[in-house]
C-alpha cells in the first residue's frame, strides 16, 4: 500500500456494490453523484466511521467501556487512515444558552481578556471604581505637588438617617476631636453638631491634616492606614485649596472617584475592596466567570441568563376588544365564577356595565382592570352568613395572572396562564445576559455586553485597532488573548460568516452556518494530518461567498491534511484535486464510481450524469416566456433585523426568488415578517410575533399560506417518508386484509411498530438501540431481538406479493412504486415522492438520517398530494439544498407545475439555475449583515442580470443568453469568479 492513498476495498455500505477506490491523500478531494447515488455512504458511512471506531478502539478497555462497542462498516479494509473529523451540517446546538460567541469558543477568549485588562465602573454613576493596598494610596497622595493641604478622613457614615450623638461621643473617647458633616467641618471638643435624626447626613472623621512632602510620607503612611481601619477599608483624601490646574488624569480615576461641593473643594475617594464608594456599592471581584451567562455569578438575576423572560401579554388578554366587559378576560376562565364577582365589583366602582364593549371604556379605566385601580375598591361576596365586604385595591389582570403563574401548585393552572404569555427581552439586562456589574466592565472604552452585539466583521476591524489604545501593562496582559481573538474571528470571516453577531443563538444557524462555524474552529487549531469529511459546506452560501470558503478548504489541504468533502457545486469541483462520480443512478442503481480523476477526466466521461451537465451535454432550461402576475402582495416597512425600512412586491401567480449574499436579510424578509405576518393575520393568531413591520397588503388574494422550510420531518427513528406521507396507513390497510391476516384476526394495528401487539418489544418497533455514548455523540445499533424489523415474528408471518411489512419498509420509493402498481392511492402519493427528486429513499428510512434538504423535499411531495384550490402561497428556504443538477431539474418542474395551477411560490435560493426559471427575482443585499438590507435588484432574471450593482445579476448573465451587456461576454464572466468588495 502507497502512504499516499487512502485505499477503501470492497465497500458495501448501504448501496455501495463491492467497492474499491484509491483516495489521494493531503489533497482536496469531492465525491459528487446523483441524490442517493452512495456518496455519504462512502464517505461518512465507509471512510469517516472506519475512522472513528478505530480511536474508539485505540483507547483503554477502561475507556471503551463507557463509550460501548461500534459495528465495524461494511467494507473489506479501509488503509492509510487519518485522525478523522466529520463537519456535517448538523445544528450547532439546540440550547438557548448557545451562542455563536459560545460555539467558537471567542467567548472564553473575551471573558478571559475583559477579567484581566478590563476597568470596572458603576452600574449606577459610571464612575471608575478600584481597589488598591494603603501602600498605593499614600504613592497616589504624594503624587500631589509639593506643600498641599490635605485632609486625610475616614468616611464612618455615609447618607443615614439619625442624630448620631452616641458616634460622637465615641469618637472623642477615642482621641479624635475634628469632623467633617455634610461638609461643614465640626470641633467635637467645643461644639457637637446637632443633626435632625429625620434627614441623611454623612459623617468623615478626619484623621490628620496635613502638607504633602516626601519628609512627611511615614505621618501620611499612619495616617491612611488608621483612617482604612476606622471606615473599614474606605478613605477620603480632601483638598480644601487645590492647586491651581490640578485635577485627576485617567489613571488616577481608576483608582479614586472625584466629588466635590464647588471649585474650591476636592475629594478623592479610595477604596481597598472593589466598590463604588460615591455610590456605596460593592463589587465581587472580577473573574473569568463573573462574563459567563451560564454562571451565576454572571447571569442576569432577572432571565438567569437566558436574555428573555416570559410577561403576561397585554395584547393576547384581551383578543378580541369588541366582547363585552364580562367575556372579554378569557385568561380568568380557570376560575370564572370568583373573577366574574371581581369584575362585577370594580365595574360598579366605575359607574360602568359588564355589557359594555371593552373598546368602548376609558382608556384609563382600561388600564386600572389591566394593571390595577388606583384606589381601593368595596368588594361584596355572598356567603351563608349574608353578605361579606371588603375595601382594598384591585390588583388588575395581568398582575393577578404573574402572580398566580409564579404561586400555583397546578401544572394545568400554569400552562393555562402561559397561553397569555409572551416572550419578551428582559427588562433588566435588555437581553444582553449579564448582570449590571458585568456588563459595567469596560476595556478599551467597550463592556462585553456591546462586543456581543458586533458582527463578526465588525468585531475583527475593533480587535485589530485595540491594541494600541491600551497601557503598556495591559498590551502586556492582553496580547497573546487578542492575538487568538483575532485569529479566530478572521477564520470566520474567511468562511462567508462575517455578517453574524456574536450573540447570535446557535440554534438558529442554518446546518450550512453550523458547519462553516466548525469548519472555522477546525481551521483555528492549526492541526496537520488530519481526514476532515465535510458534508455539502456550500449549502446556504452565495457563489461571491463561495470563493472565501474554497480558499479556507485550501489552506487546510496546504497545512498537509486530507480533505473529502460531498459536494454537488461546480465551482468546487473545478478547485478540487480529485473528484469520484458515484452512480450511475440513485439508490440501489447506484452505488458505483462511475469516472474517477480531475475536473478534466470527469467532463471527459461517457457514463457521468454529471459529466453531462458540467460539459453542456446536458442543461436545465430557461423558459421561454414568464407569467405574468395576477396581482401582488405588498410588505410595507420591513426592518426587521438588518433591513432598511424596505417596501416589497411580490407577484402573486407567479414565481419568485428571493436572492442576495450570506446574511443580507433574505430569512428575515420571508419568516420572520412574511410567514410569521400572514400567519398572524388570516389565522387570527396572536401568540404569532412577527418582525417589525407596517403592514403586508393583498392578504384577500390568498387563500392560505404554507412555509415549506428545512426542519426534521419527526424528531425520533419512528418517524419516515412513509409515516409522513400517509403512505403506511395504505401499506398496513393492504397487509390486513391479507387471508392470513383475517385467519388470525389481525387488524390494521397490528402492522403499526408504535403500539404493542405486532412490534418487537425488546427495541420498542425502533429497529434499533441507542447506545449512550457519554461525551461523543449517541450511536443507533440494529435490535438483536428483531434485526431491525421492527416486528415480532408472528407479524412478519403475513406477507404480501410475498413480501413481509419489514420488507416493504426497506424498499425504495422507485421500487415501492412498481411494487404496488395496483393501488392507486399508495402509487400516487409515491409518485410524488419520485417527482421532487426522492425516489431512491427508503419508506421506512428514519427521519433523523434524513437531511435538511430531503426534509424539506417530503414536506413538498405531502403537500403535493393535497387537494390544491390555487390562490395558496407556498414559502420555501433553499429546496435545491443536497440536489445534484437531475434532482434540480425535476423540483424545478415541480416548482413550475404549483405555479401553472394558480399559486404563487416564493423560495430563498442561491442556486442560478433555478433563480433563472424564476418569473420574478427580488435580490437583496448590496452586502451581509448591517451592509445589507436593501433591494438591489427585483424584476426578471434578466432584468436582474442587466444590474450592475448585483452580485446575483454578474453570475447570472453567463446562464441567460439573451442578456446583452457592454463588452464580450468573457469579460463579464471574471467578475462573476471574484467580484469586487468595494
Amino acid at each position: 500500500m502507497s502512504k499516499d492513498y487512502i485505499e477503501v476495498r470492497g465497500a458495501e455500505e448501504h448501496n455501495l456494490k463491492d467497492l474499491d477506490v484509491r483516495i489521494p491523500r493531503e489533497k482536496f478531494n469531492v465525491v459528487t453523484g446523483l441524490s442517493g447515488s452512495g456518496k455519504s455512504s462512502l464517505a461518512f458511512e465507509t471512510v469517516y466511521a472506519e475512522g472513528q471506531r478505530r480511536y474508539i478502539e485505540s483507547l483503554s478497555a477502561y475507556a471503551r467501556n463507557f463509550l460501548g462497542q461500534m459495528d465495524k462498516p461494511q467494507v473489506e479494509s479501509v488503509e492509510g487512515l487519518s485522525p478523522a473529523i466529520s463537519i456535517d451540517q448538523k445544528n450547532a446546538a439546540n440550547n438557548p444558552r448557545s451562542t455563536v460567541g459560545t460555539v467558537t469558543e471567542l467567548h472564553d477568549y473575551l471573558r478571559l481578556l475583559y477579567a484581566r485588562v478590563g476597568t470596572p465602573h458603576c452600574p449606577e454613576c459610571g464612575r471608575e471604581v478600584g481597589e488598591q493596598s494603603a501602600q498605593q494610596m499614600v504613592t497616589r497622595i504624594l503624587e500631589l505637588p509639593e506643600g498641599t493641604r490635605a485632609k486625610i478622613a475616614a468616611p464612618v457614615v455615609r447618607d443615614q438617617k439619625g442624630a448620631f450623638e452616641d458616634l460622637f461621643d465615641d469618637l472623642v473617647s477615642e482621641g479624635y476631636s475634628r469632623v467633617e458633616v455634610d461638609g461643614e467641618e465640626y470641633d467635637l471638643t467645643v461644639d457637637k453638631p446637632d443633626l435632625d435624626e429625620n434627614y441623611d447626613h454623612t459623617v468623615d472623621v478626619v484623621v490628620d491634616r496635613v502638607k504633602v512632602s516626601v519628609e512627611a510620607r511615614s505621618r501620611i503612611t499612619d495616617s491612611v492606614e488608621t483612617a482604612l481601619e476606622e471606615a473599614d477599608g474606605v478613605l477620603k483624601v480632601i483638598l480644601p485649596d487645590p492647586p491651581e490646574g490640578f485635577h485627576l488624569g485617567t489613571e488616577a480615576r481608576a483608582t479614586g472617584d472625584l466629588a466635590g461641593d464647588d471649585d474650591e473643594r476636592l475629594v478623592v475617594e479610595f477604596s481597598e475592596e472593589l466598590a463604588c464608594t460615591h455610590c456605596g456599592i460593592d463589587f465581587s471581584e472580577i473573574e473569568t466567570r463573573s462574563f459567563s451567562f451560564n454562571s451565576p455569578h454572571g447571569a442576569c438575576p432577572e432571565c438567569e441568563g437566558i436574555g428573555e423572560t416570559k410577561e403576561v401579554d397585554e395584547d393576547l388578554v384581551v383578543t378580541d376588544p369588541t366582547k363585552p366587559l364580562k367575556h372579554v378576560f378569557e385568561a380568568w376562565s380557570y376560575n370564572r365564577s370568583y373573577y366574574r364577582t371581581r369584575i362585577d365589583n370594580v365595574a360598579e366602582h366605575f359607574g360602568v356595565s359588564v355589557s359594555t364593549p371593552w373598546d368602548e371604556l376609558a382608556d384609563d379605566v382600561q388600564r386600572q382592570f389591566l394593571y390595577g385601580t388606583d384606589r381601593q375598591v368595596e368588594f361584596t361576596r355572598q356567603t351563608k352568613n349574608g353578605t361579606r365586604r371588603k375595601t382594598k385595591r384591585f390588583e388588575g389582570v395581568i398582575p393577578n395572572l404573574e402572580r398566580r403563574h409564579v404561586e400555583t401548585d397546578s401544572k394545568g393552572t400554569r400552562e393555562h396562564i402561559e397561553e397569555y404569555m409572551a416572550v419578551t427581552t428582559c427588562p433588566d439586562c435588555e437581553g444582553t445576559r449579564l448582570k449590571p456589574q458585568s456588563r459595567s466592565v469596560l476595556v478599551d472604552g467597550t463592556s462585553i455586553t456591546e462586543v456581543n452585539q458586533l458582527s463578526i466583521g465588525d468585531a475583527l476591524e475593533h480587535f485589530e485597532e485595540m491594541e494600541a489604545d491600551l497601557t503598556d501593562r495591559e498590551r502586556t496582559i492582553a496580547e497573546e488573548i487578542l492575538k487568538e481573538i483575532r485569529a479566530r474571528l478572521g477564520f470566520m470571516c474567511e468562511v462567508g460568516l462575517d455578517y453574524l453577531t456574536l450573540d447570535r443563538e446557535a440554534s438558529t444557524l442554518s446546518g450550512g452556518e453550523s458547519q462553516r462555524i466548525r469548519l472555522a474552529t477546525q481551521v483555528g487549531s492549526g492541526l496537520v494530518g488530519v481526514l476532515y469529511v465535510l458534508d455539502e459546506p456550500s449549502i446556504g452560501l452565495h457563489q461571491r461567498d463561495n470563493d472565501r470558503l474554497l480558499n479556507t478548504l485550501e489552506g487546510l489541504r496546504d497545512l498537509g491534511n486530507t480533505l473529502l468533502v460531498v459536494e454537488h457545486d461546480e465551482e468546487t469541483m473545478r478547485r478540487a484535486d480529485n473528484v469520484i462520480d458515484m452512480g450511475p443512478g440513485p439508490g440501489r442503481r447506484g452505488g458505483e464510481i462511475v469516472a474517477h480523476g480531475d475536473f478534466d477526466e470527469i467532463v471527459a466521461s461517457d457514463d457521468s450524469v454529471t459529466a453531462d451537465y458540467l460539459s453542456g451535454r446536458k442543461e436545465i432550461p430557461v423558459p421561454e416566456e414568464r407569467r405574468e402576475a395576477d396581482g401582488e402582495l405588498r410588505i410595507l416597512g420591513a426592518r426587521q433585523h438588518n433591513l432598511k425600512d424596505l417596501d416589497v412586491s411580490l407577484p402573486l401567480g407567479q414565481f419568485t426568488a428571493i436572492t442576495g449574499v450570506s446574511g443580507s436579510g433574505k430569512s428575515t424578509l420571508m419568516h420572520d415578517i412574511l410567514y410569521k405576518g400572514l400567519a398572524r393575520e388570516m389565522n387570527d393568531n396572536t401568540s404569532v410575533d412577527p418582525g417589525e413591520h407596517d403592514a403586508i397588503e393583498g392578504i384577500a388574494e390568498i387563500e392560505t399560506v404554507r412555509l415549506i422550510d428545512q426542519s426534521p420531518i419527526g424528531r425520533t427513528p419512528r418517524s419516515n417518508p412513509a409515516t409522513y406521507t400517509g403512505v403506511f396507513d395504505y401499506v398496513r390497510e393492504l397487509f390486513a386484509e391479507t387471508k392470513l391476516s383475517k385467519q388470525r384476526g389481525y387488524k390494521k394495528g397490528r402492522f403499526s411498530f408504535n403500539v404493542k401487539g405486532g412490534r418487537c418489544e425488546e427495541c420498542g418497533g425502533q429497529g434499533t438501540v441507542k447506545i449512550e455514548m457519554n461525551f461523543l455523540s449517541d450511536v443507533y445499533v440494529p435490535c438483536e431481538e428483531c434485526d431491525g424489523d421492527r416486528y415480532n415474528d408472528e407479524t412478519l408471518d403475513v406477507t404480501y406479493k410475498g413480501k413481509t411489512i419489514a420488507d416493504v419498509l426497506q424498499m425504495e420509493v422507485d421500487e415501492a412504486h412498481d411494487f404496488f402498481e395496483s393501488n392507486s392511492q399508495i402509487r400516487r402519493r409515491l409518485k410524488l415522492l419520485k417527482d421532487v427528486g426522492l425516489g431512491y429513499m427508503q419508506l421506512g428510512q428514519p427521519s433523523t438520517t434524513l437531511s435538511g434538504g430531503e426534509a424539506q423535499r417530503v414536506k413538498l411531495a405531502e403537500e403535493l398530494g393535497k387537494k390544491d384550490s390555487g390562490n395558496t402561497l407556498y414559502l420555501l428556504d433553499e429546496p435545491t439544498t443536497g440536489l445534484h443538477k437531475e434532482d434540480e431539474r425535476k423540483l424545478i418542474d415541480v416548482l413550475h407545475r404549483l405555479t401553472d395551477n394558480g399559486n404563487t411560490v416564493v423560495v430563498i435560493e442561491h442556486e442560478l439555475d433555478l433563480v433563472k426559471n424564476a418569473d420574478n427575482v427580488l435580490d437583496l443585499g448590496p452586502e451581509g449583515g448591517e451592509a445589507g438590507g436593501q433591494v438591489v435588484a427585483t424584476g426578471t432574471p434578466e432584468a436582474v442580470a442587466r444590474s450592475e450593482d448585483s452580485y446575483t445579476g454578474r453570475y447570472l448573465r453567463d446562464l441567460l443568453p439573451d442578456v446583452e451587456m457592454e463588452g464580450p461576454r468573457s469579460d463579464r464572466r471574471k467578475p462573476a469568479k471574484a467580484p469586487s468588495d468595494d
